[in-house]
């Protein structure tokens, strides 16, 4: 398949060769390639919020830094605890998968911890991991491509806000991994090898899901923290956390370190959150079942650990 001109915009893909609109978002694939109906309670909230002035108007306010502050402490103590429970039946979260424990707060209960085993990262050298739980598009890279993200429209060196290290992964594929709210929010690193740095970017906090593009506008930037990894079978690969409305810190582990396949990298607190991989051209080739749903407008759901593609050279 030949892809042309990509671009994301109000919610839709737009392509020179595909010349069609596709819904993101709402629908997705497994990888049994199985179409899964994805109404969340989370999806059908901002759909109710998004259809309508009122609600625009008050998510406005919530994206606020203060008032995101203000929702983040209150989720950090005890009082919160007493929302834990309608969100598991709401969101149909198996608890099953999950260590047996007393939650402190809602996020001591968001960023649990999943029992031993439930995650098995796939050791294969040559395979790319999943970093996460998460719905997952690939997109190749080229001078035109946007991505609109969390309703936020970025090219490859705005998201990045180094336009040199953009140019890296000109021919290359992005990979947007989107969390939902029943998502397990810890993330690992996708190989092993030496990591860089860590670069955060302030923002905005609005909400990621994407139901808000069918309804709003909102050119916002997002907070977002990144590396560069120099990976043993994948070249040098960007891995981004992005941040979303009332997610007031991406928490992220290590500085300049030499890390492992599957380790952890970090977690989320409370709210939709992505992850993004940058990987530069002729290194890796991204499962089929991924590019094809991509180039439908759907995501294909993914577990931490899985493989989303292969070393072009292994």
């Amino acid at each position: 398949m030949k892809w042309i001109g990509w671009e994301w915009k109000s919610g839709f893909i737009k392509g020179g060769s595909l010349a069609a609109e596709r819904r993101i978002g709402m629908d997705y694939m497994d990888r049994g390639g199985k179409l899964i109906k994805n109404k969340t309670g989370q999806d059908k909230f901002l759909n109710m919020v998004y259809s309508n002035m009122g609600g625009r108007f008050v998510m406005k306010i919530l994206a606020a830094p203060v008032v995101s502050r203000g929702i983040g402490c209150f989720m950090d103590h005890w009082p919160s605890a007493f929302l834990i429970g309608r969100f598991i039946r709401k969101n149909h979260i198996r608890m099953s998968e999950y260590e047996r424990r007393k939650y402190r707060s809602f996020n001591d209960f968001f960023t649990r911890r999943l029992k031993e085993g439930m995650r098995p990262v796939d050791r294969e050298p040559s395979h790319l991991i999943a970093p996460c739980d998460a719905a997952v598009m690939a997109y190749p890279i080229d001078l035109r491509t946007k991505v609109y993200m969390k309703h936020s429209v970025y090219t490859i060196g705005s998201m990045l806000r180094n336009y040199s290290l953009a140019a890296q992964y000109m021919g290359g594929y992005c990979i947007v991994l989107r969390l939902s709210v029943d998502d397990y929010h810890r993330y690992c690193y996708v190989d092993s090898g030496a990591k860089g740095r860590n670069h955060f970017i302030p923002g905005v906090l609005h909400t990621v899901n994407p139901a808000v593009l069918d309804h709003v506008k909102i050119y916002k930037e997002n907070a977002r923290s990144y590396c560069v990894i120099d990976t043993k079978n994948f070249g040098k690969v960007v891995q981004m956390e992005v941040g979303a409305m009332c997610v007031g810190r991406i928490t992220n582990y290590h500085h300049k370190a030499i890390v492992r396949r599957g380790q952890e990298k970090g977690r989320f607190e409370f709210g939709g959150s992505t992850v993004v991989l940058l990987l530069r051209r002729d290194y890796v080739a991204v499962d089929d079942d991924i590019l094809k749903n991509s180039a439908e407008g759907i995501e294909t759901k993914v577990k931490l650990g899985e493989r989303i593609g292969k070393a072009l050279f292994s």
